[in-house]
Order: structure tokens, then C-alpha cells, then sequence
């Protein structure tokens, strides 16, 4: 992608970046203020409509008023607490419109097709939504070859009656004439073409007649099924999120982390402001020599790697004979303001430089998971620079960039008109975990956030005990200075590929100078860190040997797949291959987990063992310690 100069650029004319700015700041709010129109449809008139059927007798009837003026008393609340009420919008015509008006404003857009196409999907949404309630008799359904699949809409319901199978499939109808327009306009450059898909595909998503209480016919039946339970649960469910700013995925009350997730026995056997670093107890009388340390994303807790016993990859690890050191970063706050990326790389070589001292050796193994891992890639080369390659044996990215040309949907949130905001984001110098979450969930949509609008509010589903999804919602706040520095840098400008164009610690960054050999896994599936991207870091090891190993799946199930789970797969490729493609081409399928065989690597680099005893073993005689993992940490909000 390269200097955003350019773009930058052509702002002024048109407009466009600042219309894109005023979209996404939008799709922003979008779930709460669909969920809040969704659940304004079940207040007095609109629920006796649609729950008619069930109301059979006068003591039937004043039932669901009463359940009517439960909700409506919830709904007056949640308006008065939150002063929302002029910012909801009635219906999704309102929203279109925001979009249309960028559409106007684009080169060679062909304004009468699109403003017909708009004005009718509009009309029609409003008439549908404005019939919600009532089932329109008669009609045959469109021949089975000839209906549109899609599986918000698999339940046999969507089908059984006409009406809510004309909805849904004029909706994908719609939906995809809507995306083909975006996708036709000529005249803009890749980054507004991108921004443009992202945007219409969010706006077009977010208006799916599942998302509203009387265009889903499996809200209304779960309706009256609980005599108006289920409402009453998902006003409930809603007013909390709204309260804490954050969607709900997984049951609030089942995880604690020290007690029943992040439990791998071990101490805190160093401190800093930025971190503590964890050393975990072996469970093998032999040990391999060469420690092995993590570095977790500080966009999240470590915990994703110490999930329930039987995902955790630290025990997993220790429980291989290997001694494992984990970093816990600390969550930003005001005292953090002016940290960057230059103390997180600190940091990384404190952890080494402590870990080797611990220990008595020369040398440890180094994994690096998604931004720590970038950070890693910045840290060998540092090293590499100083003449202190040696102090790392073997370096190992999980979908981990460095090279950001093809970052995937995340470019989409950056430009200099997006980057210009973020100060207002972090008043206190922090920028607030939950819109970083918030982002992400965007980026998988109908999987993280629309799924659960409709499971949690519409259907009033009890929460699920789920941890990785647990440990999703369980966000980190990130210092302002280095963030936005990080994206200007490393998104934007792809600077990290440049040699010696960053530097860091006083020292030019040069990822052509690292010779520490290097481990490269991607995710097939990862939407935040593209599996093309992540291969890129091959084209910068010139002197460096480096395994590459696609594994199924995403950003986090890619990485956290314990072998007794047999799931997904991953592909090696041990010939030569010049780009992603000519991997995939050669490459051999393996079923299940890929940790086996990064272990198996691990000790190929070094085999030789230990007895665990003395230091190897955190806490024993004479070892002092800081407290028992999982920390402090890890547990501040």
C-alpha cells in the first residue's frame, strides 16, 4: 500500500475520505441502535400484532399487555438513561441514504440507475416492514432451484410461509444488487474501492429481516412459545450491554481467570510497569536446555494460550518437556500515555536478557503472536544489528506481519481523515479496549456481532459458557501515542519493510539482517492477519532460515488447536516455493493439530535436555518470586 500521501491527497475533492469517515463512525453504533429499533417493534401495538395468533381468550389478551408494558417501561428507561432516542433510526431507509450520498459523489457512478435502485429497495423496505405483524396470504414460492441460499435464513420457517420467504429472499436479492453496485463504480482508487465494498457489505448486513422481531419468524414463535419470556429476557440482555458498552458472547459468570481459566501452575518471577513475566512448572523430570518465551499480543490478554486445561497451550508445551516463560502485558492506563513502540521492543529484550540470566543459558526459543510478533521481527533485527543474534535460538510467528500491503479489511479503518480521530478516542492517553474489540467483531460481522443480536436480544437466549469467547470480550486498553504511531508507521505507510526507514532503541531496523531461524504460521482463514500477509515475512529473511506452515482455520482457532480437540488441519510444503500460491500448490494436507509438528521442530533446532531442577522449577528453595501466576496483570481492568 505503500505512503497514504496520495490519498490523502484527493480528499478535498469530493469529499469521499470524509464521507467514509462519517460511515464507519456510524457502523460503529450500529449494533446497539439496530438491536434498540429491533426491540421497539415489540412495544404495544406492533406486539399484539404480531403475536395474534396466541391471543385466544381476554386472560390471553391482557398477558401480553401486561408483557407489552413491561417492555415499554424497560424501553422508557433505557431511552431516558441513554438519550438515544433521536439517533434511532426508523427504519433502514435512513441508514441507505447515509451510503447513497457517498455513491452520488463517486466518479462514473451513473446516478439514475442507482438512485432508482435506491429509491425501490427503500420502497420496498418499507413497505415490508411496514406489514410486520401480518402474514400476506396466497402466492407460491419461487421453484427451490431458483431461491437464493444463505444461512441466516437455513430454518425451514423462513420458507413455510410466503410472507417471510418474500422478505428474506428480496432482501439477498437486494443485497446482491446493492454489493454488484459497489463493487461496478470505476473511477476511484483500491483503497476507496475497498473501503467502499467494506461499507456496503456492513450497511447491507446489518438491515437482514433476521435482525428485526417482526420479520423473523423464529422470534415471533420463540415469542409466543415463552409468552413474551423471551422478550422481556432480551430487553434485559440489551439494556446490560448497553450499560457496559460491549456486546455479550459467552456466559459473564463461568470464567474466572486464576480459578478455572489461565490455571497452568506458575509464579511471576519478574516485574515491570509494561509486564510481567511468567515462568511456568514443569511436569517432566527432563527439561530441553533452551527455554521457551511468549510474547502475546498486548491488544488482548495472554490467556489466549492458557485458555481450560484442555486447549492450553502452555501446559500443552510444558507438558512436551520444554520450560515456558509468558509475558502479561499491562493494560493501558493515564500512567501509560506516552509509551510506545520503542518500550514494547525494551521489553522484549528485557525479557530475554532476564530469562537468560534466570537460567544460565545462552540462548532462548521466542514465539511471537500476532502485534508481538511484528514486534519480535523488529527485535531480532535490533539484535541482529547489535551483534546479539545469539541470545535468540529459534524465533516462531503465529499470523504475525511485518509486510502490510495486504493487510486485508483492517486498511479499511486507515487513513489520514480515520487516524485523525483517534486523539478523541483517548482523552486520558489510552484508547478504550471495547472499540478495539468493536472493530474486530466488525470485520467477521454476521458470525460476532449479528449472530448474537439475534440470539441474545431478539431471542432472549441464555449465555453460553464459552472461553474463547470469554477471553474475546475480556479487552485490554492500548497506549494512544504508540497506537496511533503503529498504525501511521506499519499500516499506513508499510514502514517496517523499509530498511533502516524505522528505528528503534536508537537503532536501524533492518529485517533483512535477522539470521535467527524462524517458524511462520498463518492462518487459511484469518481475516485480521491474511494469510498472504503473513507469507510475506519469507520475502524479507534473506539470511535467516524459515519454516512456513499454513494451518485451517482463523486468527485464533488456527492457533489454538490442542491435538486432542482433531480438528481443522494444516499443510507443509518442504520445497521451494516463491509465493503463497506456489506453497498451497505443493503443499500435503495433514489432518488435525500442527502443534506436534512445531514441537518436533522446536527440538530439532537444539535437543539437548536438562534435569528440572534449581530455577527450572519457579518458587522452589532459596527462588524468589512475586506472586503465584496468573498475576496481577492479567486481572487489571
Amino acid at each position: 500500500m505503500g505512503n497514504n500521501n496520495s490519498a490523502g491527497n484527493d480528499t478535498s475533492s469530493n469529499g469521499q475520505s470524509g464521507d467514509f469517515l462519517n460511515i464507519f463512525t456510524e457502523m460503529m453504533k450500529l449494533p446497539t441502535q439496530i438491536a434498540q429499533t429491533a426491540m421497539g417493534q415489540m412495544l404495544p401495538e406492533q406486539l399484539t400484532a404480531a403475536v395474534a395468533p396466541a391471543i385466544n381468550s381476554p386472560e390471553d389478551a391482557a398477558h401480553w399487555a401486561s408483557v407489552a408494558a413491561r417492555l415499554q417501561a424497560m424501553w422508557m428507561e433505557l431511552q431516558s438513561e441513554q438519550a438515544l432516542k433521536a439517533s434511532i433510526p426508523a427504519n433502514p431507509a435512513q441508514w441507505l441514504g447515509e451510503l447513497e450520498g457517498f455513491y452520488q459523489r463517486l466518479p462514473h457512478a451513473k446516478p439514475e440507475a442507482m438512485q432508482k435502485l435506491w429509491e425501490d429497495g427503500a420502497g420496498l423496505w418499507q413497505s415490508l416492514l411496514s406489514q410486520a405483524g401480518s402474514v400476506m396470504a396466497g402466492g407460491d414460492a419461487a421453484a427451490q432451484s431458483q431461491l437464493r441460499k444463505d444461512k441466516r435464513f437455513a430454518d425451514p420457517k423462513w420458507q413455510e410461509q410466503p410472507y417471510f420467504a418474500l422478505v428474506h429472499q428480496t432482501y439477498l436479492m437486494l443485497a446482491e444488487r446493492i454489493i454488484a453496485l459497489a463493487d461496478s463504480v470505476e473511477g476511484i482508487d483500491s483503497t476507496k474501492r475497498d473501503q467502499l465494498r467494506f461499507a456496503t457489505r456492513t450497511l447491507v448486513d446489518a438491515f437482514s429481516p433476521d435482525h428485526f422481531p417482526t420479520t423473523n419468524p423464529l422470534v415471533i414463535e420463540r415469542a409466543i412459545e415463552t409468552r413474551g419470556e423471551s422478550l422481556v429476557s432480551g430487553m434485559e440482555h440489551l439494556i446490560a450491554d448497553i450499560r457496559r458498552g460491549q456486546l455479550t458472547h459467552s456466559d459473564p459468570e463461568a470464567f474466572r481467570v486464576g480459578e478455572n481459566i489461565a490455571v497452568t501452575p506458575g509464579k511471576v518471577i519478574h516485574e515491570t510497569p509494561l509486564f510481567q513475566l511468567i515462568q511456568y512448572t514443569p511436569t517432566t523430570e527432563k527439561v530441553l536446555a533452551t527455554p521457551l518465551l511468549i510474547f502475546p499480543p498486548w491488544i488482548n490478554r495472554f490467556y489466549i494460550l492458557d485458555l481450560v486445561a484442555k486447549k492450553s497451550f502452555v501446559r500443552w508445551a510444558v507438558e512436551q518437556g520444554v520450560t515456558v516463560f509468558m509475558v502479561s502485558w499491562k493494560s493501558a492506563d493515564a500512567s501509560m500515555a506516552d509509551v510506545v513502540w520503542d518500550d514494547y521492543i525494551a521489553s522484549q529484550i528485557e525479557a530475554i536478557d532476564v530469562v537468560r540470566e534466570r537460567l544460565k543459558v545462552p540462548a532462548v526459543h521466542a514465539i511471537g503472536y500476532c502485534v508481538a510478533g511484528t514486534t519480535l521481527a523488529a527485535t531480532l533485527a535490533i539484535l541482529a544489528r547489535r551483534g546479539e543474534a545469539d541470545k535468540v535460538a529459534s524465533a516462531t510467528f503465529f499470523t504475525a506481519q511485518v509486510d502490510f500491503e495486504k493487510a486485508g479489511d483492517l486498511l479499511n479503518f486507515i487513513d489520514d481523515q480515520q487516524l485523525s480521530v483517534m486523539p478523541a478516542l483517548a482523552p486520558e492517553g489510552y484508547v478504550d479496549g471495547r472499540v478495539m474489540a468493536a472493530t474486530f467483531n466488525m470485520l467477521r460481522g454476521n458470525d460476532l456481532i449479528w449472530s448474537y443480536v439475534v440470539k441474545n436480544y431478539l431471542l432472549g437466549e441464555g449465555y453460553q459458557p464459552f472461553d474463547l469467547l470469554h477471553w474475546n470480550g475480556d479487552v485490554t486498553n492500548l497506549p494512544a501515542k504508540w497506537h496511533s504511531e503503529y498504525l501511521r508507521g506499519l499500516y499506513r505507510d508499510n514502514r517496517l519493510v523499509e530498511p533502516d526507514s524505522l528505528s528503534a532503541l536508537g537503532t536501524p531496523i533492518d529485517l533483512t539482517r535477522i539470521v535467527t531461524p524462524c517458524f511462520i504460521q498463518a492462518g487459511r482463514e484469518d481475516h485480521i492477519a491474511p494469510a498472504e500477509s503473513v507469507w510475506r515475512l519469507t520475502r524479507h529473511l534473506r539470511e535467516a532460515p524459515w519454516t512456513f506452515l499454513l494451518a485451517g482455520s482463523g486468527h485464533i482457532a488456527g492457533v489454538v488447536n490442542p491435538p486432542t480437540a482433531n480438528k481443522y488441519q494444516h499443510w507443509i510444503n518442504p520445497g521451494p516455493a516463491a509465493s503463497l500460491e506456489e506453497f498451497v500448490a505443493g503443499a500435503v494436507e495433514h489432518p488435525g493439530s500442527w502443534w506436534p509438528y512445531w514441537v518436533e521442530w522446536l527440538r530439532g533446532q537444539d535437543g539437548t535436555q536438562v534435569a528440572a531442577k534449581g530455577k527450572r522449577v519457579p518458587g522452589g528453595k532459596g527462588d524468589s518470586v512475586i506472586e503465584d501466576a496468573p498475576g496481577r496483570y492479567v486481572k487489571t481492568r
